[in-house]
Order: structure tokens, then C-alpha cells, then sequence
């Protein structure tokens, strides 16, 4: 592995010499858990490098245009979706593959067919799956029953690579990311637990403002707790916002009621009474800090108008780097290139 910051150091750590020391090649893309943090870093450092590449790459000039030529990505996806939908398939035509998206009308995983039969079929056709599903079991399922790779697009678990863009996006405003603090403040869903796990995973201090009952399960709490304490950096998690943005670089928040648990809106709306991101409470934070949400928003719920439209909020950078965060997945997992010069 690479000694030296691979997302910063540009000349030294060229795109060609990450995809020689390919952290993903032929894996599965499904928890930020199952890599490290100098892994992390590698598929930040091919996104900052693809995203500077892009003009030249959509004019034909660039090599990578053709990087994932012939290769078949199927999007699997159980849940309506814009940015992930859009990001995914621009990723996958702009490095020369196709996308064939596969809504559930078309399949009804689990209902019309088991979960490992679709495994089993796509695996003959395809050379990746590209899945956004209700839950995180089918994923494993997926993967277990398929010999090509799985990306996961959003489960109930986790959120990764909403959680590569978010630092993507740290990276881009800050240059780097040692000596951040990072808060959030709302749900513990999936978008925490993949930020919450990134952080640990690159040193990243965190300071977490949750409801009691609406906190990641004991088991990944405890594992938090574990790689936040190998890392050395603080991490508490408390019900009360305003201490948790103090000192903050970043407030990130999400949904209240993420897709799917509409049933329980009316029982969860009233715990987050005091969660709100307010210019009050981002005033809190450290002069300039950034406001940060993984989209889409219910302005005037978990945030007002004139956060989410301040000068600080980099809600849509956040959504840009959905795509090149997720060009380097794919880039990475499929990669067949042979030698890359430039």
C-alpha cells in the first residue's frame, strides 16, 4: 500500500499506479467496514483524479472512456431513486459500459423470484451488479450466490458510497481531512452508519446527536466504538444537538423518516422535535462550517430553507461526487485495462 496520502499527493500517486495496487479488483462493494482506511483512500484518490478528467473524457480524450468497454453492469434497483440512478448509469456510459436497469417490475426479487436465483441468472449475463434494495440481507444473499461483483447502492445497512462522496466532498473544501470535526445530527439510518464508519476509518473525529431509540443497533454501536478508539480520535454520541455541533467543520443531517418507514412518520416526527438544522444551531459550529445532507431534503423539517440554501451548505457537491466516487467503484472492481501511462 501506498505510504504517503494518495487523495492529496497528485503527482506522486498518479491513477495509473492506484489501479496497480487495485484494492476492489473482482470484489464486492457492500460496507465501508470490509476495507480500510488506506483502501478508502485509494477509491477517493481515482474519484479526485476521474472528476478532474471528466471534460476530457466526455470529448473523447481520454482513455478511460473505454475502460469498462464490453462490460454489462446490471442497476437492480427495489426503491425509487434520482441521484443514485443517474450517477450510476452516467459512471458506467462515460467509461464506455452499459447499463441495464432493472426496476421491480421487471424482477419483484424476492417475490417473483428468490434473491439467489437472481444471482445465479444475472451472473450468466452480466459482469457487475449495481443494487438498491430494502435490505441489506439481499445484498449478502447477492453476493453469496453470484460470482461477480456487488455494489451496494443503498440497503437498510449502509450507504457507502453516499459516504465516499460525503468525503469527496471534505476533501475538495478542506484539502484534507485530518484534525475535522465532523458532526451529524438526526436519525442513526444507513447514511449514518456508513459517514460514522468512514470517519473511523480515516481519523476522522466525530460528534453524534441522535434520539434515544433512534441510535444504530448495540452491535454496530459497539464496532463504532472500536474503530473510533484503534483510530484515536474523539467519538461521542449523545441526544443533545447543540453540543454536538460545537466546534464542528460539518453539520450533516438526513431525513427523519427515511423510504420506506413511512408508517412510522407520525410516531417518528415528534422525537426529532429539536433536531432541526437552524441557522441558530449551525451558528454553534466553527465560523464557515460546511452544511451537509445526502438529499433529497424535506425543507422545513429536518432543515430550514436558509441552510440548506446558505453559501455553506455543499448539499449539491455532495450530489456531484455521487458520480465520481462511483466511477471509481466501478472502475476499480472491473477493472481489465491493460498498461495506463497518463
Amino acid at each position: 500500500m501506498l505510504k504517503v496520502d494518495p487523495v492529496n499527493d497528485t503527482t506522486a500517486v498518479t491513477l495509473p499506479r492506484i489501479l496497480t495496487r487495485n484494492p476492489l479488483r473482482g470484489k464486492s462493494f457492500l460496507s465501508i467496514d470490509a476495507f480500510s482506511g488506506e483502501e478508502l483512500q485509494l477509491i477517493l484518490a481515482a474519484a479526485k483524479r476521474l472528476k478532474g478528467r471528466r471534460k476530457t473524457l466526455q470529448t473523447g480524450g481520454d482513455e478511460y472512456r473505454a475502460a469498462l468497454n464490453g462490460k454489462h453492469i446490471a442497476l437492480l434497483f427495489q426503491k425509487p431513486s434520482l441521484r443514485t440512478r443517474v450517477t450510476f448509469q452516467v459512471a458506467i456510459e462515460e467509461l464506455g459500459g452499459t447499463a441495464i436497469y432493472l426496476g421491480p417490475q421487471e424482477v419483484d426479487m424476492g417475490v417473483r423470484e428468490s434473491v439467489p436465483d437472481v444471482a445465479r441468472n444475472l451472473e450468466r449475463w452480466v459482469d457487475a451488479i449495481v443494487a438498491r434494495v430494502f435490505r441489506h440481507d439481499d445484498l449478502l444473499t447477492l453476493a453469496q450466490y453470484g460470482s461477480i461483483p456487488v455494489i451496494n447502492a443503498l440497503s437498510d445497512g449502509e450507504h457507502p458510497c453516499q459516504a465516499l462522496a460525503d468525503f469527496l466532498t471534505l476533501y475538495d473544501k478542506h484539502g484534507s481531512v485530518q484534525g475535522l470535526k465532523l458532526a451529524y445530527v438526526g436519525d442513526g439510518n444507513n447514511v449514518a452508519v456508513s459517514l460514522m464508519l468512514m470517519a473511523a476509518k480515516l481519523g476522522v473525529g466525530m460528534s453524534v446527536a441522535m434520539p434515544e431509540g433512534y441510535r444504530p443497533k448495540p452491535e454496530v454501536q459497539k464496532r463504532l466504538d472500536d474503530l473510533f478508539r484503534i483510530a484515536g480520535v474523539p467519538f461521542t454520541v449523545s441526544d443533545d444537538p447543540q453540543r454536538a455541533v460545537e466546534g464542528a467543520d460539518a453539520v450533516y443531517t438526513d431525513t427523519w423518516v427515511s423510504m420506506g418507514e413511512e408508517d412510522e412518520a407520525a410516531k417518528k416526527r415528534p422525537a426529532f422535535t429539536g433536531y432541526q438544522v437552524t441557522p441558530e444551531l449551525m451558528a454553534r459550529a466553527n465560523p464557515g462550517a460546511l452544511f451537509m445532507h445526502c438529499l433529497p431534503a424535506h425543507r422545513g423539517e429536518e432543515v430550514t430553507d436558509s441552510v440548506m440554501d446558505s453559501p455553506h451548505s455543499v448539499v449539491f457537491d455532495q450530489a456531484e461526487n455521487r458520480l465520481h466516487v462511483q466511477k471509481a467503484v466501478l472502475l476499480l472492481a472491473l477493472q481489465s485495462l491493460g498498461p495506463i501511462t497518463s
